[in-house]
């Protein structure tokens, strides 16, 4: 089994994508931010070998403007030497990667333009895992597209467009419930037609159930017989919806009791599980460490020192409480720590206790700062205190600080980030 999550890294120095709007993509802009696209993956990729994590989507907006007429660069070549490069790694390292395209890759429109532009962003999807020499294990998920009022007919439309597909298209294609139109019935009622495999959908079975009732367990088990051995273990989402969010919103994080009773609940482990959540590698770190038989306590040093100033900056009690937790060493009490961790992502913003972090965070920067940072720092901290300005504003300050300081340990903090 492979735990992963999608396209953002968080709290990881250079991994932030690139972009750029239509009326600047000039060829000299397009190659720039391609290259430090391709440099952020690389970290990215880098990061998740060093934390376990073997499972990730990587953004369609790699390529700025891949499927559009703008981009004219021959970047698979350009760029051949990076792209193959980050493949090894990828390959070497065991990690499986996807893409997933917007919603505006609608494959059963009935606009054929519409089906044109989707066919050249599956086009342009398939390109770039190619580009990395990655087998067909990697993925694009699709999802089937609009009703139209008759979902019979759209459903045969998807499927009549789908075998006009090239070939390595097909090999890659994945098809996935959704939380409004197509339920996991319908999708897997289109695999059967299609012979495509089908990625179900956790959150978008609970908000869009199927007319047939199953337990999860079922429909997963249904999904897995639609995977053929060239297209690797069988891939499910899972997400948990945002308390008081918006319809299908998902969740700044996964709380991990509701995830270890969907885990153990699992008849067959060996399947992969991609995370779709706010907070991104955060949770998937957690519900890695959460799934490890054996876990040593080094594990959870390392993330209380991401965490510890971000949750100083939310309870004094909690941030006491975690550091009594781990001062036994001869054990790694995971649930314990991360149920503490849990209970400062969901407190609301204490000024005191912001305050509180902010001056002991200032603290390790503020002697090598130049007088016109403290001077900027006592004016926004002023402004915070007194209401007219944001923490945020605040903390980009001193993040600044701390990488003209190069104090690693202050900007791996997630302090900044969450």
């Amino acid at each position: 089994m492979s735990i992963g999550y999608a396209c953002i890294t968080l709290g990881v120095k250079n991994t932030k994508l690139s972009s750029c709007t239509l009326k600047n993509a000039s060829e000299e802009n397009l190659r720039k931010i391609i290259d430090i696209n391709l440099d952020a993956l690389t970290n990215i990729i880098d990061y998740n070998i060093k934390n376990d994590i073997r499972l990730f989507r990587i953004s369609s907006d790699i390529i700025p403007f891949g499927s559009h007429k703008i981009n004219t660069l021959n970047w698979k070549e350009e760029f051949k030497d990076k792209l193959l490069s980050i493949g090894e790694k990828i390959k070497v390292s065991n990690m499986r990667v996807s893409m997933h395209p917007g919603q505006y890759t609608v494959l059963n429109s009935m606009n054929d333009q519409v089906v044109k532009n989707a066919v050249m962003d599956l086009e342009y999807h398939t390109s770039f895992l190619d580009a990395l020499k990655v087998d067909s294990n990697n993925k694009i998920i699709l999802h089937i597209g609009g009703v139209y009022g008759d979902k019979k007919k759209a459903s045969e439309t998807f499927i009549r467009n789908y075998s006009k597909l090239a070939d390595n298209i097909k090999k890659r294609l994945i098809i996935e419930n959704d939380d409004r139109s197509y339920t996991i019935e319908d999708v897997l009622n289109i695999s059967k037609e299609a012979s495509i495999p089908v990625v179900f959908d956790n959150l978008h079975n609970k908000l869009n159930p199927s007319f047939e009732n199953l337990s999860e367990n079922q429909w997963i088990n249904l999904a897995k017989k639609t995977w053929k051995k060239e297209d690797g273990n069988q891939k499910i989402h899972y997400s948990q919806h945002k308390e008081g969010g918006t319809f299908g919103a998902h969740s700044d994080t996964i709380f991990f009791h509701e995830f270890l009773e969907f885990y153990n609940n699992l008849e067959d482990k060996n399947i992969d599980i991609m995370l779709e959540v706010k907070d991104k590698n955060l949770s998937a770190v957690k519900c890695i460490n959460l799934t490890k038989n054996t876990l040593e306590i080094k594990n959870l040093e390392q993330e209380w020192a991401r965490y510890k100033y971000f949750t100083l900056s939310r309870s004094q009690k909690l941030y006491n409480s975690i550091r009594e937790l781990l001062k036994d060493k001869t054990s790694a009490p995971v649930k314990e720590f991360y149920s503490l961790i849990e209970k400062a992502i969901v407190l609301k913003e204490d000024k005191g206790a912001e305050i509180n972090a902010i001056e002991h965070v200032w603290g390790y920067v503020n002697k090598n700062c130049s007088d016109a940072e403290k001077r900027r720092y006592q004016k926004l901290f002023k402004e915070f205190y007194e209401g007219t300005g944001k923490i945020s504003t605040l903390k980009k300050h001193i993040l600044k600080c701390a990488i003209e300081q190069n104090k690693e340990y202050l900007i791996d903090s997630l302090y900044f980030y969450i």
